[in-house]
């Protein structure tokens, strides 16, 4: 009676795990992207992004940090959500595994630019080198270089919530709507990014669209944190996923 009781409850330990660390992603990412990296970078002025950098050294750190530590969690989420879906279909699974790992990879590289941002911005060779102006234009390559790198992270950022859609609409483990909305939100990642970079001024016009991504990513979050997963039907092997 008590392996039984463990067994199937196993399910939901595996969704609760992948929600606290989807949840430190949140955390993590929305301080590095969301706060952090906009109050350093600023387009187009080399000047002002310097001094933003220059003004609060520390912070700039915490912001990398945030960007590896965000990473790292990413891809265990990833990790936990194959455990727990692979048995609906391996390679949809490794599909999504596979574009965390990207993107993660892209993330963390883009790290080292922004903190080479910093090194050259605190550094008074630099400017002995380049002059105030060629010094200030450095550091805002790098940035640019920062942020146009984590803007491209986007389309596996993106696509990994296709295959996870999928999974979760197939499994029976979660609403059929969640999957399709995080299908969905995959679709705005992908035209967010290819206007950003094409057409800027109706990149602008779609933003208001990303209330599709908050209501998928949320919706996923407080299911995995609260639910944890749908009881299953008597016959329905899920117990694989959750001892590989």
């Amino acid at each position: 009676m008590n392996v039984k009781t463990e067994s199937t409850s196993s399910p939901k330990r595996l969704a609760r795990i992948a929600g606290v660390f989807y949840l430190l992603v949140a955390l993590f990412g929305g301080f590095a992207e969301g706060f952090g990296d906009p109050k350093m970078y600023v387009a187009g002025n080399a000047a002002a992004t310097a001094a933003n950098v220059l003004a609060d050294p520390g912070l700039v750190r915490m912001i990398v940090v945030a960007h590896l530590v965000n990473a790292v969690f990413f891809i265990l989420t990833a990790m936990a959500f194959y455990i727990l879906l692979q048995h609906v279909n391996k390679s949809v699974a490794m599909a999504m595994l596979i574009c965390v790992a990207l993107s993660a990879g892209i993330t963390t590289l883009n790290a080292v630019f922004q903190f080479e941002g910093l090194q050259v911005a605190t550094n008074s060779s630099y400017v002995d080198a380049f002059g105030a102006a060629g010094s200030n234009a450095l550091v805002l390559l790098l940035l640019d270089i920062q942020h146009y790198g984590t803007l491209s992270a986007q389309v596996f950022f993106g696509l990994w919530l296709a295959p996870l859609g999928y999974l979760a609409y197939k499994s029976g483990l979660f609403p059929k709507a969640l999957g399709v909305t995080l299908v969905a939100a995959t679709v705005y990642y992908l035209v967010h990014l290819i206007t950003a970079f094409l057409v800027p001024d109706f990149h602008k016009q779609i933003q208001p669209f990303i209330l599709i991504v908050i209501i998928a990513e949320v919706w996923l979050l407080g299911y995995l944190l609260i639910v944890g997963v749908r009881n299953v039907k008597p016959g329905k092997n899920i117990l694989a996923a959750a001892t590989v």
